[in-house]
């Protein structure tokens, strides 16, 4: 009786014996040991110098107009707008056409040589809303997209201290 349960432990061990083996030799790779590391995804970014422009995006709620110029402002690289995209009036401001003209700007720039931006985004300001409108995010992400470094992103809204009065007369706009 002593004979068959050593026999069966034997057989027992000897079949799970090349099964361990054989598993490891499956594996094309060693287990690695502590945390499991990402690398971050490789840019498409053109070696050598920098070319900086500026890219200035004026976003309101009816229409995102991105004009990319050279950093004295001087120049216009180029220039697109959610109108130019769409055929509608009410999806001027949307960011699908804040995205597809911003697409258009920088491949066009890209063209001409430009590798860096600088983006100043501008809401209507003064009497108007101090926010911009949905497309200025939709441009920040679709230019880091395009494999172009962006530099520095600053809010230029024009915000008066003081106001001057606003339009509508003293009993207000009647409609």
């Amino acid at each position: 009786m002593q004979e068959n349960e050593s026999n069966i432990e034997a057989k027992a061990s000897e079949q799970q014996a090349p099964q361990s083996q054989s598993a490891s030799e499956s594996s094309p790779r060693p287990m690695r040991e502590g945390r499991r590391r990402f690398e971050r995804p490789i840019r498409n970014y053109s070696k050598g110098p920098i070319q900086w422009a500026l890219c200035n995006v004026y976003s309101s709620k009816n229409d995102t107009i991105i004009t990319i110029t050279d950093l004295s402002g001087a120049e216009t690289i180029s220039k697109a707008s959610g109108g130019m995209i769409v055929k509608s009036d009410r999806e001027e401001g949307k960011p699908y056409a804040a995205m597809q003209a911003t697409i258009k700007a920088v491949q066009e720039a890209k063209a001409k040589g430009i590798s860096g931006l600088h983006i100043r985004i501008r809401a209507p300001g003064g009497h108007g809303t101090k926010t911009p409108g949905s497309g200025a995010q939709s441009v920040v992400r679709t230019i880091a997209r395009q494999g172009v470094r962006i530099g520095k992103i600053e809010d230029v809204t024009p915000i008066p201290t003081d106001t001057t009065k606003r339009p509508g007369g003293r009993r207000g706009r009647r409609v």
